[in-house]
Order: C-alpha cells, then sequence, then structure tokens
C-alpha cells in the first residue's frame, strides 16, 4: 500500500510540473497584439469604388488619386485631425512679421525611394511645379518665388501676406508633394512618368481597371511626434497594400464579408445594418464633406444665373440626402460650406435659400430665364452610388416643374474627362471634401478654372479680402458675406453635410480617416 501510495504521489507531481511547463510555455506565446506590441506584416486587399485617372496628384482632384497617393507622397506641412498645420518634411517653419515670408528648414536624412537624399533644390522644383500646375497654385502663389538658402533652408517669399497660405500648402487635395527635381523634369503631358516620393509607402504597380499596388519603404524616416490626421508619426506595418478597383458595390458588399478583402470603402448607406450585425467587421462611419450639383456656367442653359437659382428653389434636399444614405444618421441637413465644429469660419448666412422645394417660384424663374424645352444633360457615376441616387432625384425633382432632363451615366474616370467639356452636360453631380479654409473650395474662385466654370468677380473680390484679413475675426466676417453672394450666384447647389461608411474586417486595428482612409499604422493582426 504504501508502494502504490509513493507511486501515485510521484505521478501526481510529474503530472504537475508537466502542467506547469506547459502553462509556462502557454504565456511565453502570447500575440503581439496581447503583449501591447504592434504586429508587423502581411497585407492589405482594399476593395476601393473607384480607379483614378492619374497618380499625379497636382492634375487632378480625385478623391481616388488623393486616397492612394498619399501614401506614397509628402508635403513640407500637413493637416492633424483638427485641420491645424503641423510640420512634416519640413523640420520647422516660421511667418515673418509681416506675413510675406515663410522660412521651412528641412528634416535631415529623408529619402525617396529611389535612394536619394531629398535636397533644397527637390524641394524647390517640386514647389515651381506646384505652383504653376495646380489651380490653387496658380491663383495664389504665381507671384511668390521659393528659394533656397543653404543646404537645409528653403524661403516662400510673397508679394502680400497671405493668411491662408500655410493651409493652402498643408491641404491633401492637390498636394504640395515634394518628388525628386529629376523627376520632375522629366513629367510631360500626362504629369509624372515616375511616382517617386518619402511616403512609408512606395509605388510598385498599377494595372489598369485592376490594382495599384504599394510596398513599405524601408527606409522610411517617420517623426515620433503624436500621430493625428495626416501628421505624426507614420509606420508602415503591413508589407504592402492592394488598392483593388472593384465598382460594383454588391462585390465590395460580399468580399468584406467573406474575407477577400480586408477593408472596403464606400459601402452602401442601406447595408450598414447588415454589416453591423456580422462579428467579422466592423463598420467606421465618418465624417466626408458634401455632395451636390455643379453648373456649367460657360455654355448652355445655366449660363443664366436665374435659370440656377430656379434649380436650387425646386430642389428638395432632404429627399435627396435620404435617398443618397438611407437614414438621417449619415447626413446633415446644412447649409453652411463651413462645418459648425469649424467655429472660426462657420456662418448662418445663405440659410434661407437653401432646401426650399418651393415649385411655383422655381416655375417663375424658370419662365424669367426662357426655358424652352431644351434637353438638361446630368453627369453622374455609379462609381459613388450616393452620386448616381441623388442624381436620379434631381432628375425627377426638375422634371416635375417641366424641365426636361437626360440622365447620362459613366465610370467615374470617364465623368471626370466628360465635365472638362463645356459642350458635354448642363450639371454633373459629385463630392468635395471639408476645406479647412474658403480659398480651397475649387468652385468659388473664377480663376481656378474648375470644370463648371466659376466666374463672378464678387467672389473672387471677397476671397482676397480673406486671405489678407488682418485677423481672423475679419477673415469671418468676409466670409459671411462670400457665403450670402455663394447662394446668390449659385456656382453649385449643396446637398448636406454627409459621411461615408469604411468596412474593415475585425483583425484589422487603428484605421484612420481624414478626408479618406488613412492606411499607415494599421495593423492586420493574425
Amino acid at each position: 500500500m504504501k508502494k502504490i501510495s509513493l507511486l501515485v504521489l510521484v505521478l501526481i507531481l510529474a503530472f504537475s510540473i508537466i502542467g506547469c511547463s506547459g502553462a509556462e510555455e502557454t504565456g511565453s506565446k502570447k500575440s503581439e497584439a496581447e503583449s501591447g506590441e504592434k504586429v508587423k506584416g502581411g497585407e492589405l486587399q482594399v476593395a476601393y469604388n473607384a480607379q483614378p485617372p492619374t497618380l499625379d496628384p497636382l492634375l487632378s482632384t480625385a478623391v481616388a488619386t488623393r486616397d492612394i497617393t498619399r501614401h506614397v507622397y509628402e508635403s513640407l506641412v500637413t493637416f492633424n485631425q483638427k485641420f491645424e498645420v503641423e510640420p512634416m518634411l519640413a523640420e520647422s517653419y516660421e511667418v515673418s512679421d509681416d506675413g510675406k515670408k515663410i522660412t521651412f528648414k528641412l528634416r535631415k536624412g529623408i529619402k525617396f525611394h529611389n535612394g536619394n537624399e531629398m535636397t533644397v533644390d527637390d524641394v524647390v522644383a517640386s514647389m515651381n511645379r506646384w505652383k504653376e500646375v495646380t489651380p490653387l497654385g496658380k491663383s495664389y502663389f504665381s507671384e511668390a518665388t521659393f528659394t533656397g538658402e543653404g543646404a537645409d533652408t528653403v524661403v516662400l517669399d510673397m508679394p502680400s501676406p497671405l493668411a491662408t497660405a500655410l493651409g493652402m500648402l498643408a491641404d491633401p487635395g492637390q498636394a504640395a508633394i515634394i518628388t525628386p527635381k529629376e523627376v520632375n523634369e522629366s513629367v510631360n503631358e500626362k504629369g509624372l512618368t515616375e511616382f517617386v516620393g518619402t511616403g512609408p509607402y512606395k509605388f510598385v504597380e498599377w494595372k489598369t481597371d485592376q490594382y495599384v499596388k504599394l510596398e513599405r519603404f524601408d527606409d522610411y524616416q517617420s517623426l515620433e511626434t503624436k500621430s493625428s490626421g495626416l501628421a505624426g508619426k507614420k509606420e508602415a506595418l503591413v508589407d504592402s497594400i492592394y488598392f483593388q478597383f472593384v465598382t460594383d458595390a454588391s462585390t465590395r458588399l460580399a468580399g468584406i464579408q467573406t474575407g477577400e478583402y480586408d477593408i472596403a470603402n464606400a459601402i452602401p448607406f442601406d447595408n450598414a445594418e447588415q454589416l453591423e450585425a456580422n462579428p467579422d467587421v466592423k463598420n467606421h462611419v465618418d465624417h466626408n464633406g458634401f455632395n451636390g450639383v455643379v453648373f456649367n456656367k460657360k455654355a448652355g442653359f445655366f449660363k443664366d444665373v436665374k435659370a440656377r437659382q430656379a434649380v436650387n428653389a425646386a430642389l428638395d434636399e432632404e429627399e435627396i440626402l435620404m435617398a443618397s444614405f438611407s437614414n438621417d444618421k449619415f447626413y446633415e441637413l446644412e447649409h453652411g460650406l463651413m462645418i459648425k465644429d469649424q467655429v472660426e469660419w462657420y456662418s448662418e448666412a445663405g440659410k434661407k435659400r437653401y432646401n426650399q422645394h418651393d415649385a411655383e417660384k422655381a416655375k417663375q424663374l424658370l419662365k424669367e430665364a426662357g426655358y424652352n424645352g431644351e434637353e438638361i444633360v446630368i453627369l453622374a457615376s455609379r462609381d459613388y452610388e450616393d452620386h448616381y441616387n441623388a442624381a436620379v432625384v434631381v432628375q425627377q425633382q426638375l422634371e416635375k416643374i417641366g424641365i426636361k432632363v437626360k440622365l447620362d451615366v459613366y465610370d467615374w474616370p470617364t465623368l471626370l474627362q466628360k465635365r472638362g467639356d463645356e459642350n458635354a452636360y448642363d450639371i454633373f453631380v459629385t463630392g468635395f471634401p471639408t476645406e479647412p479654409t474658403p480659398a480651397k473650395y475649387v468652385f468659388l474662385d473664377s480663376a481656378n478654372q474648375w470644370p463648371g466654370w466659376t466666374n463672378d468677380p464678387k467672389m473672387d473680390e471677397l476671397l482676397e479680402k480673406i486671405n489678407t484679413a488682418a485677423s481672423q475675426d475679419e477673415a469671418k466676417k468676409y466670409f459671411a458675406e462670400l457665403q450670402e453672394e455663394f447662394y446668390e450666384y449659385l456656382p453649385i447647389i449643396k446637398f448636406g453635410n454627409k459621411t461615408t461608411i469604411t468596412t474593415t474586417r475585425s483583425n484589422i486595428k487603428d484605421m484612420g480617416f481624414l478626408q479618406g482612409i488613412i492606411l499607415w499604422n494599421v495593423e492586420k493582426q493574425k
């Protein structure tokens, strides 16, 4: 009996040792996610709803161009999550007392994707191309100069103070990207021939109608400041990113649920509830500017301001927004060009002429404009379902007041091409990001010559007063006048504020959003 008892005791002790050993081994194999370390590696498959017309951000305001290239290129300064300007490729900047000079001290050791180190000459060449090519550059910096001083300083000299200069240089739309001098010098009529930047990911391949592939840039020099919006620390955690062009919304929806895609943008709003019930995915709802109709003011019926006012009187914005977004939690009935959170700008001006849906007033204005039954062409794209759904309702509402309307539907790159032809349309439907300053709205400034072709000296004068104002209070006063004039001249009609839904698989962590998705700092957990 003693021998048996001793044997049992030995066995119990042995099993205890084995059990403890196993527990220690299991504990030593905690996942990186559990230990607080960031998961590295893997690839992101992003189902993106539209193909970019170009990967040269200076040549297009297209959202697809902006969202993809922000991972490849960087600028001297950029925006944090609160739309505050922070240095990026600049280590610091200093504005002179008279407001006419901004001095940028460059960060050292920054490498381009081709292995070369960024120099003052690269920055000057990039900024000169930006000011000569982009509407913003041509409008506000045509007489400004960018010059190098020594090995690490670039100076912007302007003939007069421009209070919004840093905001314009930081803006991600048609961003003031820094690329090698030789790359800037090799551009052709289609823009950049090499896509070489300093960002956390480098361009690898673009297969038309299929995907753009980016890979981690191992020599990326990140800031160590807190990551916020487009500013601060950037870590390229995944090995590669595929922006798969999936224009069909139902395919994006199915793919994010099956795991074919890790991220899917522009998810239809009427599918939000379905996805919320799926534990394998997560919806991200973000403010995303506003949609509206843009009038062709260069040729055709809408050259007449009364014709534009007739449309503005006719539209029921809430019906349009509901058709676009399915639920009022995804939109806001709001007239202002600047959102309420932008307290330094927001104004009630023009509100009385928003969302009128007054058919009788519209018919009277239509008569005064001399409408005689000509066909009105509206351009729209199903690459953005909210755009298309809005266009259908606009067509119906205009037909109710007696306008003959034709809806021309194209893929997004074709629509972008068509909208540049003054003889191809009367109206097109598009979206606009929330801009940090009024001057960034391309439809306000006559000098931009952006499709739709605004030509209003009064708005131009007010923009100039805003940009050269001595104080923010003074600038805000001029903006209120500008917004009132906006509702008189009507370069576009704003429907209301909108959101966008981006859905990720549940193992995708820390995706950011500022005027579009941000994929640095994103982990793909096992």
